[in-house]
């Protein structure tokens, strides 16, 4: 195969309100590219590292949509994830949205199990069993709210299991689970809904595809893990 996809663990990972960060530690990166309407326009690559009792996780993301020769959407972002003991302790990101910037900060505050959050759309407070959501993490599927890791909203979601699907990508076929996160509040606008599908391959563990509409059709494909 092409796509060098570690095994991590041989049985079902258990997902609870703390990432199981021992299935990712023997991996060092997961890169997905960026795909909108059947074309790539970027990249979401996760490097993870250990450092002695800390697990680091950085993500960088970068895509562009151009019409007509002019770049009419733009997205940077990088952001950094810290555990100890599989607990989130700290996360930070900045993201430009064309030219307009976007961040969170997520502190642990052990004494009262909460995460204080600092973020260009939501301050304030929220359990520490709530997850970032992000694309390498499969603990969002057992839960009922997520932290937007671009501006530390606190978004309410329904999981849904649909069932086994195999899928080809990049030329490799993925024997899978394919779930849906979608908003709890049916009444949000369009833009501030989840609506996910969401794709774990059966043997890693890992998350090999993601696929939303908005404004087009996008897909996060899993291009290389190792």
């Amino acid at each position: 195969m092409r796509i060098l996809l570690s095994i991590i663990i041989s049985s079902v990972i258990t997902i609870n309100s703390h990432a199981d960060i021992n299935n990712y530690k023997n991996l060092n990166f997961i890169e997905m590219d960026v795909v909108h309407n059947d074309k790539i326009v970027g990249f979401n690559n996760f490097y993870f590292q250990t450092q002695g009792e800390t697990f680091i996780v950085k993500n960088e993301v970068y895509f562009s949509i151009l019409v007509l020769g002019v770049e009419v959407f733009k997205v940077k972002s990088k952001t950094e994830e810290e555990y100890k003991n599989n607990q989130l302790i700290s996360f930070k990101s900045t993201t430009f949205q064309n030219k307009k910037e976007k961040y969170v900060r997520v502190n642990y505050k052990e004494d009262a199990g909460n995460f204080i959050i600092e973020g260009s759309s939501y301050s304030g407070e929220v359990s520490a069993d709530t997850p970032l959501g992000n694309w390498w993490n499969v603990d969002i599927l057992k839960a009922d709210k997520q932290i937007s890791p671009l501006s530390g909203s606190i978004k309410k979601q329904v999981v849904s299991l649909i069932g086994d699907e195999q899928i080809l990508l990049n030329g490799n076929l993925f024997s899978t689970s394919k779930y849906t996160i979608k908003s709890k509040d049916e009444n949000l606008s369009d833009d501030k809904k989840l609506n996910f599908e969401i794709w774990i391959d059966k043997t890693s563990k890992i998350i090999v595809k993601v696929a939303y509409n908005r404004l087009g059709n996008w897909e996060y494909r899993i291009k290389k893990a190792n």
